[in-house]
């Protein structure tokens, strides 16, 4: 038989959860927050630029299908019927 009053408790989530708020660095919490930031401000950049070129691929195959050509002028992209 085992004695119960020996046996040490099981760990809770509150015990690791306050066992890393006892070690936790408050440059490297700031330093995560800003990498974190820097992310999403990537990832908002990186599908802008992704919906952006979709839009200019969707519109020259619109052009193509419907039987003209595309010329770029400068900044934009036109479509000539023949």
């Amino acid at each position: 038989m085992t004695d119960h009053k020996n046996i040490e408790p099981t760990p809770t989530d509150k015990d690791y959860t306050s066992l890393t708020e006892q070690h936790t660095n408050p440059q490297q919490v700031s330093i995560k927050a800003w990498s974190q930031k820097l992310l999403v401000v990537l990832l908002c950049v990186a599908s802008f630029y992704g919906g952006w070129k979709s839009y200019e691929s969707n519109m020259v195959n619109e052009c193509v299908a419907s039987g003209g050509q595309v010329v770029e002028g400068g900044k934009t992209i036109l479509c000539e019927l023949s």
